[in-house]
């Protein structure tokens, strides 16, 4: 268990930062480590700091949610679980950026409450959000790429087709969860790890 938690904060509305400042800073095991008010920034920030937990608004300047890349970025660069900040209380939009973003979750910014819980629970393991996150993600693969995903995971898996067969099957696998690599793809869904 961790002694504490490294945040990074990428938000653009300078009243909920300091929201976010008040709630996060009485705790003694939350700490800080950056905040970021627009996307280009997010990357750099996340990897100069090395966070456990990036919170991330989904819209971060005049582009209509913008802070998916930034999150999907720093997913794929960096080990920091994303927590999505939102202010669009339709859950198919959230669930869809989400999904787009590899995040590891999500809050409602009407609900700074829950934020300190999730944050916690987040960096101590894999939480019943994340699980879902994951799920949908994956629920864009055929029965045959799902096998192929989870021999890609390490499990020991037996398929039928050929070597030629499997690996175009690989770079559709890679192709529809947007990766360019099998480790990028391990380090995505370790969750899933065996």
């Amino acid at each position: 268990m961790k002694d504490q938690i490294k945040i990074l904060i990428v938000e653009d509305d300078i009243d909920f930062i300091y929201l976010l400042k008040k709630t996060l800073e009485p705790q003694q095991d939350l700490v800080i480590a950056g905040i970021c008010r627009d996307a280009a920034a997010a990357l750099p920030a996340a990897i100069a700091e090395k966070p456990d937990i990036v919170l991330m608004d989904l819209n971060l300047s005049e582009s209509k949610l913008d802070g998916i890349d930034a999150a999907r970025s720093i997913r794929i660069a960096t080990d920091a679980k994303i927590l999505i900040l939102t202010s669009f209380d339709d859950p198919e939009t959230v669930l869809s950026a989400s999904v787009e973003a590899f995040a590891s979750g999500y809050v409602f910014k009407y609900q700074p409450a829950l934020l300190i819980q999730k944050i916690r629970e987040l960096s101590h393991g894999h939480t019943a959000q994340e699980y879902l996150i994951m799920s949908a993600i994956l629920a864009s693969l055929s029965p045959a790429e799902k096998m192929v995903f989870q021999m890609m995971m390490g499990e020991n898996i037996d398929l039928l087709s050929s070597p030629k067969t499997i690996a175009n099957q690989k770079t559709g696998v890679l192709k529809k969860l947007g990766l360019k690599t099998q480790k990028e793809m391990i380090h995505i869904f370790n969750i899933y790890k065996k």
